[in-house]
């Protein structure tokens, strides 16, 4: 028996939470820390004895559910055979090598080596190493800035997070680094003009890029990063020919594409990878998350043909490739990486996730669509969100100290369903796992209609009362 007493003081006393309020944790304001002992399918449970559906997939990474024993049974094996060595020096062991040739093998582009590491953010951080390395093998030393998207997420370390296009992400920590650049996000919705369509927005971002990179001069810009579709920014899938438009400008001045695949990779969107359903074609492409889904950590930049060329043929001048981590290709992650990726291409979670994700929007469209405060709802295969404005016609967005995405996502806890409050707007965001059924897709919508009628309703009695 847990004794959650214990736990909780322990916990409040001794951890260092991750983007939760610390005055308020410390002080007990927001409660005690929730406990979680267990999870099978797409459902955890807590040393409270209550039960959740985990509709955002921890943190959208959970992709084959919860509690697959034969991951575990992997881990197990491997740890029991070769628990730990390096990747130095052209170590390797059977199941990274297997791994890495895997996927070259699947990843979008032109994928030549495959360079490991444990985080999405870390991951990251490697491709801009390799920007700069890139360039600088090939005689550009000034081609070393990297442009993202306002919105766009890549990860919360120094380069990764100055990358992030968020501000919450760079206040109060000296970011965005420099030499890290912003452009436009691809959200038709706020973004485009009165009449705009998608097609004429997306050749509006795509001429406000390459504005950009003239005004910066195109032999000072190295790469463009950017998510299939944005994440933690919104889930907004790109609107229509973004990315034609957008790889016709970088082609055009010798800018490197890195795909971040974090999210999207293994199935999410109902392809494979993002740039797959996209047609993006990617130098540079970046997993995480679904590659284990989440049972251990591991990350990699897979290093596209182009890119690695010049590595290769400058190796006889600059020596060893000097980067890589105590943990890069740690044995017991490419074990459970190999068991996730057997289990995805066995049940077939791709075609899941389109045929299921096509269940999935079509209930979100018709439970919220007609809802007078949801301006827009939106996703494509397992994402989703439904985003709420105080007027659908004036697109007026409610007052933020409402935290009108926040109470909703709260009140769906309170019934048992994990939905994300998501940043930069009142948002509720779905990330389910891939192995979610139809069924469970229509409980999952309907508790978030509930909670969502409970908090517009609140907000009427609140209005008439003021």
């Amino acid at each position: 028996m847990i004794d959650m007493k214990t736990i909780a003081e322990q916990d409040r006393s001794s951890v260092l939470h991750p983007f939760t309020q610390l005055k308020e944790f410390a002080t007990g304001k927001i409660g005690d820390p929730t406990v979680v002992t267990g999870g099978r399918g797409i459902r955890i449970e807590d040393a409270a004895g209550h039960s959740y559906i985990d509709a955002f997939a921890g943190l959208y990474c959970v992709n084959i559910g919860y509690g697959r024993t034969e991951v575990a049974d992997a881990i197990a094996r491997q740890a029991h055979k070769l628990a730990y060595y390096h990747t130095y020096a052209a170590h390797t062991t059977e199941e990274l090598a297997k791994l890495a040739d895997r996927l070259v093998r699947m990843a979008p582009g032109r994928p030549a080596k495959v360079f490991f590491g444990l985080s999405g953010s870390d991951a990251n951080e490697t491709q801009a190493k390799l920007v700069w390395y890139y360039n600088n093998l090939r005689g550009k030393p000034k081609k070393k800035k990297i442009i993202s998207r306002d919105r766009g997420y890549h990860g919360c370390s120094v380069v990764s997070g100055s990358m992030t296009g968020m501000s919450f992400y760079h206040d109060h920590m000296d970011l965005p680094f420099p030499g890290i650049l912003h452009t436009g996000a691809p959200h038709h919705y706020w973004g485009a003009e009165q009449g705009e369509s998608e097609e004429a927005f997306s050749r509006r971002r795509a001429a406000e890029l390459e504005q950009l990179i003239l005004r910066e001069g195109p032999e000072t810009v190295g790469a463009f990063i950017g998510e299939p579709v944005l994440g933690t920014g919104g889930i907004t899938p790109p609107p229509a020919t973004y990315w034609r438009e957008i790889q016709a400008v970088l082609r055009r001045y010798d800018v490197l594409l890195i795909a971040d695949e974090v999210i999207c990779g293994f199935g999410r969107t109902g392809a494979d990878f993002g740039s797959t359903l996209y047609e993006i074609e990617p130098d540079l492409v970046t997993i995480a998350k679904g590659l284990t889904s989440g049972y251990v950590p591991l990350s990699a930049a897979i290093v596209g043909e182009k890119v690695y060329a010049v590595m290769e043929e400058a190796a006889d001048t600059v020596g060893a490739f000097s980067h890589g981590y105590t943990y890069s290709g740690h044995p017991i992650a490419a074990a459970a990486a190999n068991a996730v990726l057997d289990i995805v291409e066995r049940e077939q979670l791709s075609d899941r996730a389109r045929i299921v994700g096509a269940h999935f929007q079509n209930r979100l469209r018709e439970r919220f669509a007609q809802l007078e405060n949801v301006g827009e709802v939106r996703g494509v295969g397992l994402l989703g969100a439904i985003e709420f404005v105080a007027d659908r016609h004036t697109k007026r967005r409610f007052d933020p100290q409402l935290k009108i995405g926040s109470r909703i996502s709260k009140a769906a806890r309170d019934r048992g369903l994990i939905a994300r409050a998501m940043p930069h707007g009142d948002i509720l965001g779905f990330a389910p796992p891939l192995v979610v059924s139809e069924t469970e897709i229509d409980e999952i919508v309907e508790l978030a209609y509930g909670a969502t009628r409970q908090v517009l309703d609140e907000l009427s009695r609140e209005a008439a009362i003021g």
